[in-house]
């Protein structure tokens, strides 16, 4: 690894634990800045995601590039399957701005891909996945490494930006449904409801038991906020949008935003002007916790149809980022 990068004073080591926990979260800090990432993030957050990693060892699917006796970078690689895709290897890296452009991206990047590689074949599958990586909006930088490693940009997905809620739209629901709270013995027929709306989309990953129980537990949880539409004469979940505030975020940023996300309707609802009610009372719901703004991530593709959707609800794109794919 040293040899990789040409630069004498850097050195590479794996993960050792809790221990690491204060420089990865300052390393992750740092880039994230330098990439003008809004992603506010704490020794909590960074202790309950280790806790929770899926398809990964971070023992054995991590590497850091250590500089001048300081943590530099990062890098770490696990797997997932899509049906439609097959198996994919994500990796995901940070690197503080002082240390970039020096080779060592590029190293660990390659180290990530080759340990996947024996993933792979530990788990005696042909190396015929893919692997992925994520570029955000500013990492111009980072887009260019990729290419120049043989990736591709896949897909591009927006962040969409509702800059007031003052004025709402009044959108009714269609008839035969009605709004009803999300009460604990209602979320896995939300749960349930999420899945069958989202096997159409792009990236589409088959729910687990296991995602259930982290969903439940993570910190966007907020039934409260949630719209859910039940078709009164089937006693189905018809819709949702699974709203939540990020109070931490909003504090770190100073501001007032909240999230319409986990937009869905079942497939017998459709093009009935369900979502766009939904939509309008997630964003009531947001004002009426003292909300000024509201944001959500959409695809791109137009065949989705959902950023004209969200633009049809007062959203406006901010930033635009992309999904890089390499054979393996």
């Amino acid at each position: 690894m040293p040899e990789a990068t040409g630069l004498p004073d850097v050195h590479f080591r794996r993960f050792r634990g809790e221990p690491d926990y204060p420089a990865l979260l300052a390393v992750m800090k740092a880039s994230e800045t330098a990439d003008k990432n809004e992603r506010p993030e704490s020794l909590a957050d960074i202790a309950r995601n280790y806790s929770h990693l899926t398809n990964c060892d971070p023992y054995r699917d991590m590497i850091f590039a250590e500089a001048g006796g300081a943590m530099a970078g990062y890098a770490r690689g696990w797997w997932w399957d899509e049906p439609v895709t097959g198996r994919l290897f994500g990796i995901v890296a940070f690197l503080v701005p002082e240390w970039r452009r020096k080779g060592i991206g590029r190293a660990m990047l390659r180290w990530t891909e080759s340990r996947l590689r024996d993933v792979a074949a530990e788990q005696s599958m042909e190396p015929r996945g893919h692997f992925q990586v994520n570029v955000d909006h500013y990492q111009a930088g980072k887009g260019i490494l990729l290419e120049r490693e043989g990736y591709s940009p896949v897909r591009y997905f927006y962040e969409m930006v509702q800059p007031s809620l003052g004025d709402l739209p009044d959108w009714p629901l269609p008839d035969g449904l009605e709004i009803r709270p999300a009460e604990p013995q209602h979320y896995r027929a939300i749960w349930a409801s999420v899945d069958e709306a989202s096997q159409d989309e792009w990236g589409y990953q088959a729910n687990t038991e296991e995602a259930y129980r982290e969903w439940i537990a993570g910190p966007h949880f907020q039934p409260d906020l949630w719209q859910i539409a039940w078709d009164s004469s089937t006693e189905r979940v018809a819709g949702h949008v699974l709203t939540f505030i990020d109070a931490a975020e909003n504090r770190e940023l100073g501001r007032l935003r909240g999230y319409t996300e986990g937009v869905g309707v079942g497939r017998a609802w459709r093009r009935r002007g369900l979502a766009r009610a939904l939509i309008a009372r997630s964003l009531g719901a947001q004002r009426a916790r003292g909300m000024t703004e509201s944001a959500l991530a959409a695809d791109s593709d137009p065949s989705a149809g959902a950023a004209s959707l969200y633009e049809s609800c007062g959203f406006r794109v901010v930033r635009q980022d992309a999904i890089y794919r390499k054979a393996m």
